[in-house]
């Protein structure tokens, strides 16, 4: 699983940055990142716990058979 942060739709609540703060911190500007290196076997629940708790949406996954 690859994820990433629409920022158009980020509102910078935090929920996923509180569901796994290995994966999700914020930046600079207040909105969500993800760190996809520290996507496991043993935290890929919690890091889809957080995509689906999103109040907008903005958790996307990747499809890693096409460029970004």
């Amino acid at each position: 699983m690859k994820l990433k942060i629409n920022k158009d739709k980020c509102l910078g609540c935090g929920m996923c940055v509180s569901i796994n703060n290995d994966v999700f911190n914020f930046e600079d500007d207040g909105l969500a990142n993800v760190n996809n290196q520290n996507i496991t076997d043993l935290n890929i629940e919690e890091v889809k716990e957080a995509k689906n708790s999103c109040p907008v949406s903005a958790i996307e996954e990747i499809n890693e058979n096409l460029k970004d």
